[in-house]
C-alpha cells in the first residue's frame, strides 16, 4: 500500500502551491499584474517540486505526452515575465489543463469522499459524469 505521510517538505510544498495559486489569482484581479502572476507561477513550481519531489517532478513535466502543456506553461510563463500577462495567462491555461487533465478522475474520486460536499458529488446527474472518467485515474 502506498504510504500519504506529511513530513515537512511536503507541507512546506502544499503551503508554496496554495500561495502560488493565491498570488496569481491576486495577479488577474489587480487586472493581470505582471509581478503577482510571475511570484505566483514560481511559488506553484517550486510549491509542486517540493511536494512530489524534483525528480518526479522532472519526470512529469518531462513525459513525452506533457510536451504540449510543459511548452505552453513555459511560453505563457515567458510571456507574462516579458510584460504581455493577458497572452501569457491564456497559454498557462491551456497549459495546465493539458497537464493537470489527466488528474480530474483522482479529484472526482476525492470530492465524492468529503463530507457534506460528497453528498452532491454521489447525486446521479454529476455522478454519471464523473463516472465517465473513473477508469482513467493517474497515479503521482
Amino acid at each position: 500500500m502506498v504510504s500519504f505521510e506529511m513530513n515537512d517538505r511536503k507541507k512546506i510544498g502544499l503551503g508554496l502551491t496554495g500561495f502560488g495559486v493565491f498570488f496569481s489569482f491576486l495577479g488577474i484581479i489587480f487586472f493581470f499584474d505582471k509581478g503577482l502572476i510571475a511570484m505566483g507561477n514560481i511559488l506553484f513550481f517550486s510549491g509542486v517540486a517540493l511536494t512530489i519531489g524534483l525528480k518526479s517532478s522532472l519526470q512529469f513535466f518531462m513525459k513525452r505526452s506533457n510536451y504540449k502543456g510543459t511548452a505552453s506553461f513555459g511560453a505563457g510563463f515567458f510571456f507574462v515575465v516579458i510584460g504581455w500577462p493577458i497572452l501569457g495567462m491564456i497559454l498557462e491555461a491551456y497549459g495546465f489543463i493539458v497537464l493537470f487533465s489527466g488528474f480530474w478522475p483522482t479529484l472526482s474520486v476525492f470530492l465524492q469522499k468529503i463530507p457534506i460536499l460528497g453528498w452532491i458529488f454521489q447525486q446521479p446527474f454529476v455522478r454519471s459524469f464523473f463516472d465517465r472518467y473513473r477508469g482513467k485515474r493517474v497515479p503521482v
